[in-house]
This record gives structure tokens, C-alpha cells and sequence, in this order.
């Protein structure tokens, strides 16, 4: 594949991504959304390393990675007590715990 179809592919992911995120009010959704959407960043940083020719784009890529997988374990596990409290992962309940 030619780094441009990557990028049009990686523009697909991350509108896919942008819209569950801003329609769906369940936050696991919402955050696999986010997830979608820093995959497509990947792609295209390492779409535009391959057409450089250069490995600059996909260390990058790797930190998003480190980065996202960080996210992952704090995420899911604020995702997970609340609702152990509400019993529901919307995002609507949610916003009741601001103070």
C-alpha cells in the first residue's frame, strides 16, 4: 500500500472513532472510540515514516502505544468503580459525581 492510501485509510478510522465518541453515551464505547482514534494516529505517523524512509514516525508511533496502554489501565478502571457504584457505565451518571 502507498503511504496515501494509509492516510485516507487512518482519515476513515479516526472519523469512525470521532463520531462513536461523540454519539454513544456508554463510556466503554466512547473509550474504545478514543482508542480507534489514536490507532489511526499511528497509522498515519507510520504511513509518513515509510514514505520518508525514516524511523522517526514509528518510535513515535510505539510511544502512542506506551501512552495508550497507560490509558487503558486507568481508564477501564475508573470505568469499572463507577460502576461498581452506579451500576451503569453511562456517561450521564457519570457526570453526577462532580462535586
Amino acid at each position: 500500500m502507498t503511504p496515501e492510501n494509509l492516510v485516507f485509510l487512518a482519515a476513515i478510522i479516526f472519523v469512525i472513532g470521532a463520531i462513536g465518541v461523540m454519539t454513544r453515551r456508554n463510556a466503554l464505547v466512547a473509550f474504545l472510540s478514543i482508542e480507534m482514534m489514536l490507532n489511526a494516529a499511528n497509522l498515519v505517523m507510520v504511513s509518513f515514516a515509510m514514505g520518508r524512509g525514516g524511523l522517526d514516525g514509528q518510535v513515535a508511533a510505539f510511544f502512542v502505544m506506551v501512552v495508550a496502554a497507560a490509558e487503558v489501565v486507568v481508564g477501564l478502571s475508573i470505568i469499572m468503580i463507577i460502576f461498581r457504584t452506579r451500576r451503569s457505565t453511562s456517561v450521564d451518571t457519570a457526570s453526577l459525581l462532580k462535586l
